[in-house]
């Protein structure tokens, strides 16, 4: 059938055509990999900090994008109270801990509120991909907002990502929207690297077993998924502490428990990219 005798135009027929996205590398990495959850509060800012520091003690070069705009965390962490560098066209990360990092956090007050709208959030994420001079990394490590949305869909259809880590603990109401964002990187082809289980259970004092999260939840859903398990990372006040002290357990106490759990994940990281 002749096209233009039933009147389907060349503007109708790109509009039926599936969208497709020019994904860019961020210039000075090889690796870019997000640390994503979907959900708040569920340590994912720890688990990329510690990830973060895990693959420079490997001796690989490593940067850590904070891209939570709303609630940067990276200045607490590692402790950084200073304002990046610029040459008036790019900004030049801070190094912390052999570590070349960037964030929203480094540029505003701590108690600020980023009271943003979504294109504003978006053009803050292009200047941090493209306007920083990250130099000669092996991977950058993105810190992700919870959710699915601006953030997310920026990086997923601009920026050649590399590959996304999910994070979970394993009650339901935290898998609901990590079942969310694994739909939403399997649409926008983003690859899924595995899913980790954090807070997963607490070894009291009794040298009991607690699951005081529930038990399973992030194994059965990468099952369901068809998606790797990484893992599962237990309470340990240690972490906690650590962290609000800005020197990350890896970093101050890389003999501890959790640490050796750090290095089992950046050994599978390193793995996966052929990175010898």
């Amino acid at each position: 059938m002749d096209e233009k005798k039933v009147g389907l135009s060349d503007t109708t027929k790109a509009k039926t055509e599936p969208k497709t996205f020019r994904r860019n590398p961020i210039v000075g990495t090889k690796f870019t990999i997000a640390i994503s959850s979907a959900k708040g509060g569920v340590g994912k800012s720890t688990f990329a900090s510690n990830l973060a520091l895990a693959l420079k003690k490997m001796d690989l070069s490593v940067g850590l994008l904070d891209a939570d705009i709303y609630g940067p965390s990276l200045p607490k962490l590692f402790s950084i109270n200073e304002k990046p560098e610029s040459d008036g066209q790019k900004l030049k990360p801070i190094l912390k801990y052999g570590i070349q990092c960037m964030s929203i956090g480094f540029l505003t007050e701590e108690q600020t509120p980023m009271i943003w709208r979504g294109p504003m959030v978006i053009s803050a994420i292009k200047t941090f991909t493209q306007k920083v001079l990250w130099k000669d990394l092996d991977f950058l490590i993105v810190d992700m907002p919870p959710g699915t949305g601006d953030t997310q869909l920026t990086f997923a259809q601009e920026i050649n990502m590399d590959g996304v880590i999910i994070i979970s603990t394993p009650q339901e109401i935290a898998l609901q929207d990590v079942k969310r964002g694994i739909r939403m990187f399997d649409k926008l082809k983003v690859k899924i690297l595995g899913l980790i289980d954090n807070m997963s259970h607490f070894i009291g004092d009794d040298g009991k077993k607690y699951a005081i999260f529930g038990e399973g939840g992030v194994k059965k859903t990468a099952e369901e998924f068809k998606k790797d398990f990484m893992g599962e990372i237990p309470i340990d006040p240690e972490v906690g502490k650590q962290g609000d002290l800005g020197s990350p357990i890896v970093e101050s106490k890389p003999d501890h428990e959790i640490s050796k759990k750090y290095f089992k994940f950046a050994e599978k990281i390193k793995s996966i990219y052929l990175l010898d």
